[in-house]
């Protein structure tokens, strides 16, 4: 199925390694030309040249600092400097430290709410403008389903994760009539470098070895086994593509059926 993405324009937020390269990577084996942004410059330009070499396709590297609201606007005009518009922003960067309540700081909190909060409504604020103007867009937030099925081990990302998703829907709402979809995709535990963290904070908290933390989360999930970060990209290369034309608003889980309460 030819996805009409050939000749847009995209821009990937923690784009460098991840769900977020698999993402880039995705959208350019669909034709879209491609930036990237993370705060590693040398892991962001391996990238770039990793997919531009696999797709032929031009991928722009741009570090930036999602925290920062400046680094965040630069971002986007960056990408629609260099490629003339912007009809795709996935917001993928970001992160929320694990812990239960009596352990989190107001600092975890703190951080927890600029990395996974903060950083989509400054690039969402930055692109739609860009969107309006040029009559449309995609708008993809990378979540999380501890949005939905929160866990108390989680709790930072699982308020964080909320808080996105209250933003997509009420967005989507709002700016529908300007030919812009807002959707969020919701994935459980994926296989990327960030995983061992999260599984470590896991079995710390539950007093378990990390070899019995994963075999918890694998019994978890119906499927019986941990996503990759392609079969997240799938689902969001096509939500982001015009052959999802009247999906808005929506939040679209990708866990294999995940029950939290089978990690206890």
């Amino acid at each position: 199925m030819d996805l009409g993405l050939k000749g847009k324009v995209a821009l990937v937020t923690g784009g460098s390694k991840g769900i977020g390269k698999a993402v880039a990577r995705g959208l350019a084996d669909e034709g879209a030309r491609v930036a990237i942004c993370a705060r590693s410059e040398a892991a962001l330009r391996a990238t770039a040249d990793e997919i531009a070499k696999a797709t032929g396709t031009e991928i722009h590297p741009i570090v930036a600092d999602l925290t920062r609201a400046g680094d965040a606007e630069r971002a986007v005009n960056e990408t629609v400097t260099r490629f003339g518009r912007i009809d795709v922003l996935v917001n993928n960067a970001g992160a929320a430290p694990g812990g239960i309540i009596t352990e989190l700081t107001e600092d975890d909190w703190a951080k927890a709410l600029q990395l996974k909060f903060m950083g989509f409504v400054r690039c969402t604020k930055a692109v739609i403008p860009h969107m309006v103007k040029q009559g449309g867009g995609r708008i993809v937030n990378l979540v999380g389903n501890d949005g939905v099925k929160p866990i108390g081990i989680e709790l930072t990302p699982s308020a964080a994760n909320a808080a996105d998703l209250a933003m997509t829907v009420a967005l989507a709402e709002q700016y529908g009539r300007n030919g812009i979809c807002i959707n969020a995709v919701n994935p459980g535990p994926v296989a990327t470098e960030r995983w061992s963290e999260l599984i470590s904070g896991i079995a710390r908290i539950r007093k378990i070895s990390v070899d019995e933390a994963n075999k918890r989360a694998e019994r978890s999930i119906p499927l019986g086994r941990i996503c990759t970060p392609e079969e997240v990209a799938n689902v969001v290369v096509f939500v982001a593509s015009p052959r999802a034309s009247f999906v808005n608003g929506a939040s679209i889980t990708v866990d294999g059926g995940q029950r939290k309460a089978l990690l206890d």
